[in-house]
């Protein structure tokens, strides 16, 4: 509750608002004397909708229990506005979560970087309110990945690499190490880093060297051995669902399942049998009924 004492520390001020100027003076802060001042409204509630929205946001949790956020942005060119839309940011996102942010802003060239990395000073000379420190990624501090080996241990380190090396002269070399390291995982993640480094890469000339490699290097992934081996990845995981349900209808009635007929059921690949042992359990009055010829 707002009592009368908070009141008049801040209503003194549209009283005298050289006081102001005049306390500050004293304690070596110069601010200028005012020749004009106008009361505006203090209810910060814009009217109008205004869609503020950030490219990412993360709430990242840590061992010690002092997690933060990461607002993520994207920036492709320097822009004046950021430096009043990013203290808001950090700001509303302190207010709403209570929880720490930090400002990351990701850039494809060393320029837009070094913009991107400058301090934002909000206040007057004389005295700074509130700096914003961002935290800026870029090709002058992400390492090339050109080794095939070392893509292939950090997928996603790699193809983040290639993304903000994107309109390096070494780009191919790196777009080449990350499309061989694509081979060395599954295909779902193959294809997810692919497209998101063919949208990373944008309009450059290396979206274009990149998906001339996709075009040969995924290939892998539409070869006769990897149908064959998916085929064999659905069977088996259908097998396993199967001998699941076997062990669950048998638990659910009550009907303890020792560990060489769990180790039976699970370990069998053959569906039919399963099915068989499926249908015995439903009336089976021990475990090792299943395996017993009607």
């Amino acid at each position: 509750m707002v009592n009368s004492s908070h009141e008049a520390m801040h209503r003194i001020f549209q009283e005298d608002p050289g006081i102001f100027t005049r306390t500050f003076r004293t304690l070596g802060i110069p601010f200028p004397d005012p020749v004009a001042v106008s009361l505006l409204p203090t209810d910060l509630t814009e009217t109008k909708p205004l869609e503020r929205r950030l490219d990412t946001l993360l709430r990242v949790d840590t061992a010690d229990g002092d997690g933060y956020l990461l607002a993520v942005e994207a920036q492709a060119r320097k822009d004046p506005a950021k430096h009043s839309s990013w203290p808001y940011y950090l700001a509303h996102l302190n207010a709403k979560y209570g929880v720490g942010a930090v400002l990351l802003v990701v850039c494809q060239d060393e320029r837009t970087a070094r913009w991107a990395a400058r301090p934002i000073r909000i206040g007057p000379p004389q005295w700074t309110s509130m700096t914003v420190r961002p935290l800026v990624l870029g090709p002058h501090n992400v390492p090339p990945v050109t080794d095939a080996s070392t893509a292939a241990r950090d997928v996603p380190l790699a193809a983040f690499s290639a993304i903000t090396h994107g309109k390096d002269p070494n780009a191919p070399a790196i777009l080449e190490a990350l499309a061989a390291a694509l081979k060395t995982v599954d295909e779902e993640t193959a294809i997810i880093f692919g497209e998101l480094t063919e949208l990373g890469l944008g309009t450059t000339r290396a979206a274009q060297i990149w998906r001339d490699l996709m075009a040969v290097d995924l290939s892998f992934f539409r070869s006769e051995t990897s149908q064959r081996l998916r085929a064999e990845g659905r069977a088996k995981g259908k097998a396993e669902g199967k001998a699941e349900a076997v062990v669950r209808v048998l638990e659910g009635r009550g009907i303890p399942v020792g560990q060489d007929v769990l180790d039976r059921v699970t370990g069998c690949a053959d569906t039919d049998v399963l099915d068989g042992w499926l249908v015995r359990a439903i009336s089976a009055t021990r475990a090792e009924d299943l395996f017993t010829d009607a």
